[in-house]
């Protein structure tokens, strides 16, 4: 599994949505106090962006309808049909990487 650097931790401010776009693919990127975690960045209800929205501990909100999902699982409520792939991160004590497939 690849590892992409994609920046420095600093540039993740907890409870923000971070967007990073690796070979054309967007990812939704999130700190919760120290814990990373990514997701795929297009809500499955209407194509939203998680990046854009909000986050309340580990569940990230779109901005279109308040579509959730868990961004430890991937899991997506009302008014989505399906679900999301997630994604790992890891730190190095500076830098966040991203696992893709």
């Amino acid at each position: 599994m690849p590892l992409i650097n994609i920046g420095p931790a600093e540039n993740f401010p907890v409870g923000k949505g971070v967007l990073v776009e690796v070979d054309g693919k967007r990812y939704a990127v999130f700190n919760t106090t120290g814990q990373y975690y990514a997701v795929d960045d297009i809500c499955p209800h209407a194509g939203g962006h998680f990046s854009e929205g909000s986050i309340t501990g580990t569940k990230a909100y779109c901005p279109l309808h308040n579509a959730e999902v868990d961004v430890r699982t991937g899991m997506c409520g009302p008014p989505c049909a399906s679900d999301v792939e997630t994604y790992d991160v890891s730190c190095d004590s500076t830098d966040l990487f991203l696992h893709v497939d």
